[in-house]
């Protein structure tokens, strides 16, 4: 896509937003410079400008969207891993693999991803894969990541060949995960590179990049290497914290290559674990684990611990943002917050006490939600949080309560993809089931606005991050939502995406 010039572009014939008026837009410098209704025009909105004209033919221009919670590395490489999703057991994966294994030769590790086995009526186990190829190491990722299924030469290749199981969660997945083989840097960073294209053709101009390692460092190559398609907000871990701290980094600073499009992000820390893994962090014990050890779920970092790291975090100009699931680990997480008086992010915030509702606007704790887990978890949800299920993926109880909204996908947990999400939160089901908790459903403007990272209108000033779409939102319905036809797609005056 070629990039912008001084010289003024002018977008012709663009209604302004959903429902909105016919509209001349100009960009200078990757920004917004002036915004005409055809009403302050008189009705003359095709007359010729200065620089070049672009005639949208009566096309919806929104504000550019954001993946406010992606892992970049992860869904990258998923999209060139075995797919698991939709197998409904243990035995179904291994047929899979039985199927897709022998592709490749023997040592070479094949990855899967994508199982959810939280309602499997069987379990996943080593001796399954050992069955269906015994001689190549598997790997298989669960779809929320904190899970892994390996095989007994996947274990040996990672010095756990006595583990049990061959099922590892939480901290031990990453350990593992984190010990297998890596593609080579420059065959990541090219499926990354693909990977922000496609996400540009579904109207994306950024994401917040919370892929686990110093993703910070990752990005600055990349950026030195070529201008990604979406702009990028790289998150650091609690390991580079110090590193950063010495660097000088703080959120929102650039990094990379000199105006490129690459900032540091928020601090990533963990509260607990996941509802499908049943290691959430709840008031109330998982049914069926009660009186065991874990029956409430896993505190990933203790609330001693938790307000250290995000004090030291704070005081030198970088966010937190806080994994927390169950409803007691948000309680804790904005504790923490009330405890350090900075502004930060929750991320996920599915299963929440009514009492904390109204503390992440009193805060200014942004919730970052995913609302396609809304839907892809509502059994499990049903199972495993029954009786509780009418404060879980509470966004319009969120947003009534004042509190910032602001979607992802958690890619590779679900598509990158934000039409995705705003389907899922407008018609809370993905499938011909009524809508689970339709009390909870946003409107098609609330989902917009949270899908642009909190941006309503396109004013002049603004940086010219732009999505043209051939139908119009506003009347739109999941549907036609979920299957959104993106006309073009601009990140900093640069067409990233179209026919331009």
């Amino acid at each position: 896509m070629a990039d912008h010039a001084s010289a003024a572009l002018t977008l012709d014939r663009v209604r302004l937003g959903a429902g909105g008026p016919l509209t001349r837009l100009r960009i200078a410098d990757g920004r917004v410079t002036h915004v005409v209704t055809e009403t302050e025009t008189g009705g003359r909105a095709g007359e010729a400008h200065d620089g070049r004209v672009v005639d949208l033919d009566g096309r919806v221009l929104l504000p550019g969207l954001w993946d406010a919670h992606v892992h970049m590395a992860e869904w990258a490489s998923a999209r060139h891993r075995l797919d698991l999703a939709g197998t409904a057991s243990a035995r179904a994966v291994a047929e899979l693999v039985r199927e897709r294994g022998g592709a490749a030769p023997d040592g070479t590790v094949l990855f899967g991803y994508g199982f959810r086995d939280g309602l499997w009526p069987d379990a996943p186990h080593k001796r399954l894969l050992d069955a269906v190829l015994p001689g190549r190491p598997v790997a298989l990722v669960s779809a929320d990541l904190h899970a892994a299924w390996l095989n007994s030469a996947c274990l040996a290749l990672v010095g756990r060949g006595d583990h049990p199981t061959g099922l590892v969660r939480e901290t031990e997945c990453h350990e593992v995960l984190s010990a297998l083989p890596e593609a080579p840097a420059a065959v990541v960073d090219g499926w990354i590179a693909e990977a922000c294209e496609a996400a540009a053709a579904r109207g994306v101009t950024g994401v917040i990049d919370f892929q686990f390692g110093d993703t910070v460092a990752d990005w600055e190559r990349r950026s030195a290497a070529g201008r990604p398609a979406v702009r990028v907000s790289a998150a650091i871990y609690p390991s580079r914290l110090d590193a950063a701290v010495e660097r000088g980094l703080r959120t929102g600073d650039e990094v990379g290559a000199p105006g490129g499009l690459v900032r540091v992000g928020p601090l990533k820390l963990f509260t607990d674990g996941s509802l499908n893994t049943r290691t959430a962090l709840c008031r109330d014990p998982y049914p069926g684990l009660e009186g065991t050890d874990g029956s409430h779920g896993i505190e990933e970092t203790s609330p001693h611990e938790l307000v250290r790291l995000m004090r030291r975090a704070a005081a030198h100009g970088i966010e937190p943002a806080v994994h927390a699931i169950g409803d007691h680990a948000n309680t804790l997480a904005l504790d923490a917050f009330e405890a350090v008086r900075c502004r930060g992010r929750i991320e996920h915030a599915q299963l929440l006490s009514p009492g904390d509702l109204p503390r992440f606007a009193r805060l200014g704790v942004t919730a970052g939600v995913q609302p396609r887990h809304a839907t892809d978890d509502r059994d499990v949800a049903d199972r495993h949080w029954a009786g509780r299920t009418g404060r879980a993926f509470a966004y319009a109880d969120l947003l009534a309560a004042g509190a910032r909204l602001e979607f992802g996908s958690d890619a590779p947990v679900s598509a990158l993809d934000p039409w995705l999400a705003i389907a899922s939160a407008v018609g809370r089901t993905d499938d011909e089931r009524p809508a689970w908790h339709p009390e909870q459903r946003l409107s098609v403007q609330d989902a917009l606005v949270a899908a642009a990272r909190g941006r309503r209108l396109i004013r002049v000033g603004d940086p010219a991050d732009l999505v043209v779409v051939d139908v119009d939102p506003s009347g739109a319905g999941p549907d036609a939502l979920r299957s959104m036809p993106v006309h073009a797609t601009m990140t900093d005056g640069r067409w990233t995406h179209g026919p331009y």
